[in-house]
């Protein structure tokens, strides 16, 4: 019996028509009839596949395990991802922070260490030598040197202080994805890495700080809450979205280069995340 078929089976047997299938995977009925039907070229891609098949299951009562087995022997070419590692968070990816260069407050303070060092060097230099001015004011006697006024003080010159300058903090977007059903997700940093790719199950939730553009995948936009920097996300479709977020950008997450809408704190901005 083929995956479609078990499928089928399963489902009449629980007494569930395709519309009730439909309303509890939040997958559409054409989607549904067509793997019955074995078809899976409408799922978007053998990872969507998996997870259609892993939400129809868990609706109907089967087992996903073997029908993902089986899906993976049929489809699978050679050296893709097996059916565990797609289940399975992948291995977070550390990114090794920039080192620091050296700063501007260093330096000026070793210039201004230099400059100090300069002129102490010239000034014990021309007090070791005669001077003109002094060996006329011995010539004519103790009578025409004045002394100091006992009320005048020295007035010490200030040395300037080095003035430390910082750099800017890099902006920093905050993801938070909670699930009310079950729904897969993958995120891709720019330079095409996976930085995660799973399922994600119902009352579980995934937060990521990224300080780089990123693209979220979301199986079942419908099934999920989702915050960036505290602002909620709308999208406009029940069927898979691609979010980019740019936590440089004064619109930090479009869909298709359109803006997302966001409510929350700091006003809304327009757009929609369509399909």
């Amino acid at each position: 019996m083929s995956i479609g078929e078990t499928l089928a089976d399963a489902r009449r047997q629980c007494g569930l028509t395709v519309t009730q299938v439909s309303q509890r995977t939040r997958i559409r009925e054409s989607i549904i009839r067509a793997i019955e039907r074995g078809d899976f070229s409408s799922c978007g891609g053998d990872f969507y596949a998996r997870g259609h098949i892993r939400s129809i299951a868990a609706a109907v009562g089967a087992d996903p395990v073997p029908l993902i087995r089986e899906y993976d022997a049929e489809h699978d070419p050679p050296g893709s991802i097996s059916a565990a590692e797609v289940f399975q968070p992948a291995t977070p990816i550390r990114i090794r922070e920039p080192r620091r260069s050296f700063g501007l407050g260093k330096l000026l303070v070793v210039v201004i260490l230099a400059a100090i060092a300069y002129g102490v060097y010239h000034l014990v230099a021309d007090g070791g030598g005669s001077h003109p001015r002094a060996s006329s004011v011995s010539a004519v006697g103790p009578a025409a040197t004045s002394a100091p006024s006992p009320k005048a003080k020295a007035t010490p010159t200030p040395t300037p202080s080095p003035t430390a300058t910082r750099k800017p903090k890099k902006p920093e977007a905050t993801i938070v994805l909670t699930a009310d059903q079950d729904c897969w997700v993958g995120l891709t940093n720019s330079s095409g890495q996976q930085q995660y790719q799973g399922m994600i199950p119902a009352g579980q939730s995934m937060t990521w700080h990224e300080k780089h553009t990123v693209s979220l995948v979301i199986g079942n936009p419908p099934g999920i809450r989702l915050t960036v920097d505290g602002k909620n996300v709308t999208t406009a479709t029940a069927g898979v979205v691609t979010l980019n977020v740019d936590p440089s950008s004064k619109t930090p997450v479009t869909s298709g280069g359109t803006p997302v809408t966001t409510t929350g704190t700091g006003g809304t901005a327009t757009g929609t995340a369509g399909g």
